[in-house]
């Protein structure tokens, strides 16, 4: 798609120079059949979203606001729901009071597994911050300070599953797996919701009682399908990521069976009180208007994932997926090779943001993670990762990982303004 003369004008007005603009008007329109599939895919989730709201008989009595125990939480009930509908699970918890997809992972792990239990990654090492969780680093308070042991199973070279040692590891006291549908802080394929439903079978196959969990964090909406539809029994992830929308100022959501998900509810708040407890303090319409636009607003972030995917590969770099091959999160990982060039990426995207755009992002030692991390996000919402940010540990092999964008022409700026400044560096 050409840009007008008075987008290429306010355009250069940015900084980019006409070569940038002109490469991204070229990559536009190769990619305008790809956008124009993620927009069936939006339209889908998006009915489905309504479906669900419908049902559930959403109503404006369900925005009030409750405070102190927050008992008879009407739209806290009713969000649930229409979550439990969304996922085709039998029951949900979604609550502002879930700090973060770590935390909504903690809970449910925390919640569903005892002492003596063994917890099971068939996927390999998860996201850095369970690292803690888990205690593979040595932490206050983990699984493994309960007696709770862990074992993994790496995935192969090509990113398939490892299932003659999967089946190996499958013991006794495996009592919890857990599947990170997304890449993480590694260049190593996401997962479809087909592929995880297939590892679903072939673990129910050896251990039918065993709990499966999936991390579906940064992969809500952007399939017809969710890892629930395909037989796992809790599906994990954060508001200020996809299913948010943009709008969620804070919270996480577990979606599965019943019975895992009162056991959720007692960890998060005490035994016995479980989900009659927590008050909403007026957060619930931003809770349903938020998902009510998420499955567009990934739409968004998708079409800026795969534009920078095109664009990178085509400049020599490594990426994760590459600009041809089926989407299953918003995340797109790019290996610049030096720490120059993962800065400037960085900085192209903070330039770019609506917020902080005059703020120069640094690396640091951020808790949880074991290297320096710079992290580019000027967003109206702390951390979220729905909104357009980019983000990386500060070494080898300098992968930069990008996602996000409220709208396709935000991420397409930053994007660009990235370009840009990683061209200067070479």
């Amino acid at each position: 798609m050409e840009n007008t003369q008075e987008t290429k004008d306010f355009l250069k007005s940015f900084g980019l120079s006409e070569e940038t603009i002109a490469l991204g008007e070229k990559y536009e329109k190769e990619l305008k059949p790809r956008f124009e599939e993620i927009d069936k895919i939006a339209e889908y989730n998006q009915l489905k979203v309504i479906k669900a709201m419908q049902d559930n008989r959403l109503s404006d009595i369900h925005f009030a606001a409750t405070t102190g125990y927050g008992y008879n939480d009407l739209g806290r009930e009713t969000l649930e729901k229409v979550y439990a509908s969304i996922f085709h699970t039998e029951d949900a918890l979604v609550r502002p009071q879930i700090t973060c997809g770590t935390h909504a992972l903690t809970i449910a792990l925390a919640a569903n597994l005892r002492p003596g239990d063994e917890l099971f990654s068939p996927v390999g090492k998860p996201y850095d911050t369970l690292e803690g969780v888990i205690g593979i680093t040595k932490q206050k308070g983990s699984l493994a300070e309960f007696g709770i042991t862990y074992r993994q199973v790496d995935l192969l070279d090509d990113g398939s599953f490892d299932y003659e040692n999967i089946k190996k590891a499958i013991n006794d006291k495996t009592k919890l797996v857990t599947i990170q549908r997304s890449k993480g802080y590694q260049t190593r394929p996401t997962l479809s919701v087909e592929a995880i439903g297939e590892l679903i079978a072939f673990i129910k196959g050896i251990k039918p009682e065993v709990i499966v969990m999936v991390d579906n964090c940064y992969g809500e909406f952007v399939e017809k399908i969710e890892p629930t539809d395909v037989g796992a029994d809790l599906c994990v992830g954060s508001l200020i990521k996809n299913p948010g929308g943009g709008l969620v100022a804070s919270g996480g959501y577990i979606a599965g069976k019943a019975e895992y998900i009162e056991n959720c509810a007692f960890r998060l708040t005490a035994p016995g009180l479980g989900k009659e407890v927590g008050a909403t303090l007026g957060i619930n319409q931003s809770m349903f208007q938020g998902l009510f636009l998420a499955p567009t607003v990934v739409a968004s972030a998708l079409k800026g994932a795969i534009f920078a995917a095109r664009i990178y590969e085509d400049l020599g770099y490594p990426v994760i997926p590459n600009g041809t091959e089926p989407r299953y999160d918003i995340i797109q990982a790019v290996t610049l090779g030096s720490a120059e060039k993962l800065i400037a990426f960085c900085g192209g995207i903070q330039a770019s943001s609506p917020v902080d755009s005059f703020v120069v992002p640094e690396g640091w030692a951020m808790p949880g993670y074991n290297s320096d991390v710079i992290m580019a996000a000027g967003n109206f919402i702390q951390g979220s990762s729905i909104e357009l940010s980019a983000d990386g540990p500060i070494t080898e092999p300098y992968a930069v990982y990008f996602q996000g964008g409220l709208t396709w022409y935000h991420a397409k700026l930053g994007i660009l303004t990235s370009l840009d400044r990683v061209l200067k560096v070479s």
